[in-house]
């Protein structure tokens, strides 16, 4: 999601889905209050087409410690957006594994990289350069952080970023969420020609473990909150313009700080550290 850019209208509203659906609304609180689900699990979650449901990667965050590097990769530094964060090197303060979570954390603790002292710290993963997909389903557990300045993001970009750029190489979005806006989940994807998405209203996102899911075919992408359909972006054959999603992109999950969205409205440095957990990540084809 990038600042200045226009919705446009859900295809799928929230509200509508509590007025004509109970009984997924139901089975999504139930999502929410069971415990996290056994590796060996090997069909989506409920909702979506169905049609992808042969499971080819996951993390589970079984294993307490650091992350496993055969499957991530981590961006250091300052990266972009005017964010205020450092994104540190497998660094178990910003990014560690216990009791069956991933949890990423934001804090104000001043560490020293390379003789220079950054304030804020956190922790950007990617599977770039370890594992990429071109279609199929993406599906995250996650229970975000708001307070003034978080910038969570559950997100992909095309793996020929290194050669043609962005926004050329396309960027979905799957998940964002910022602070100054606690009560809306934001759902976008970005190329040379388009900004499409939507944002939807859910009161108090932050409480609860959420599933977060993309379908990636040929001709559109379908975009899921709790087994709901919240969003699609089709693609209209004019070129890889406005339709670069027919090459390999890899997962990225970050907490960023501050920024040219994440901090519109300040930040609320007194608040961290903060916490951004994942359950597990899995990929269906």
């Amino acid at each position: 999601m990038k600042p200045g850019m226009q919705m446009i209208p859900a295809s799928f509203r929230m509200n509508n889905l509590l007025r004509h659906s109970g009984s997924l609304f139901f089975l999504a609180s139930l999502i929410v209050s069971f415990p996290k689900l056994s590796p060996a699990q090997n069909m989506p979650s409920p909702g979506g087409s169905g049609l992808y449901t042969k499971l080819v990667w996951h993390d589970e965050f079984d294993q307490t410690g650091l992350l496993d590097p055969d499957k991530w990769a981590y961006d250091t530094g300052f990266i972009a957006n005017h964010e205020i964060q450092y994104y540190t090197l497998r660094r178990k303060e910003n990014a560690f594994i216990e009791n069956g979570l991933l949890d990423i954390i934001a804090r104000n603790d001043s560490i020293n990289s390379g003789g220079q002292m950054h304030p804020i710290s956190s922790a950007r993963i990617k599977t770039q350069g370890k594992q990429a997909w071109t279609y199929g389903r993406i599906e995250v557990r996650a229970k975000i952080p708001s307070t003034l300045g978080t910038w969570p993001a559950i997100w992909m970009l095309g793996s020929n970023i290194n050669t043609v750029g962005w926004p050329a190489c396309g960027e979905i979005d799957i998940m964002e969420h910022v602070g100054f806006m606690p009560d809306t989940l934001h759902f976008n994807e970005h190329s040379k020609k388009t900004d499409k998405g939507t944002r939807l209203f859910y009161a108090s996102p932050e409480k609860d473990f959420h599933i977060y899911a993309i379908e990636w075919f040929p001709d559109r992408i379908d975009w899921y909150f709790d087994g709901g359909k919240v969003f699609t972006f089709r693609n209209d054959h004019s070129g890889s313009g406005s339709w670069p999603y027919d090459t390999p992109q890899f997962i990225i999950l970050n907490l960023a700080f501050g920024g040219d969205w994440g901090g519109a409205k300040g930040v609320n440095i007194k608040s961290l550290p903060q916490h951004f957990y994942i359950d597990y990540v899995r990929v269906y084809q």
